[in-house]
C-alpha cells in the first residue's frame, strides 16, 4: 500500500467516525453549543461523510474527485480550527482539526503531482 492510500483510508475512516457521531454523540452535541453552532452540526456530519466518501470514490475511480474532496476537507477542518481559536481554545485543543487540515491538503498536493 502506498502513502497516498494509507493516508486516504485513513482520513476516509476518521471522518466516517467523526461524521456518525455528529448525529448521535452527546458530547459532539455539548461542543457545537460551546462553540455557539448548534444549528451546523447535522451540517458538518453530512459535510464529514460526503468528504470520507468522495475520497474513497476518488481514490479508486476519479482523481479530481479525490482532490476535491480532501480539498473540500481540509477547509471544513481549517473553518473547525477558526472556530476554535475563535472561542480563545488552546492550540493543543485545536491541534486536531489542524492536522486533519493538513493531512488533507497533502492528500491533495500529493494525488494533484501523481494523477496531473
Amino acid at each position: 500500500m502506498d502513502l497516498l492510500t494509507a493516508l486516504t483510508w485513513f482520513s476516509c475512516l476518521a471522518f466516517i467516525f467523526f461524521g456518525i457521531n455528529c448525529f448521535y454523540s452527546k458530547f459532539i452535541a455539548s461542543e457545537f453549543m460551546r462553540y455557539g453552532l448548534p444549528k451546523f452540526r447535522n451540517l458538518t456530519g453530512y459535510l464529514q461523510l460526503i468528504g470520507a466518501v468522495g475520497l474513497i470514490v476518488g481514490l479508486s475511480f476519479s482523481p479530481i474527485l479525490l482532490i476535491i474532496s480532501s480539498l473540500g476537507l481540509c477547509l471544513l477542518m481549517l473553518a473547525g480550527f477558526a472556530v476554535r481559536i475563535k472561542i480563545k481554545d488552546n492550540f493543543f485543543k485545536s491541534s486536531p482539526s489542524f492536522g486533519f487540515a493538513v493531512l488533507n491538503l497533502f492528500i491533495a498536493l500529493k494525488a494533484f503531482s501523481i494523477y496531473f
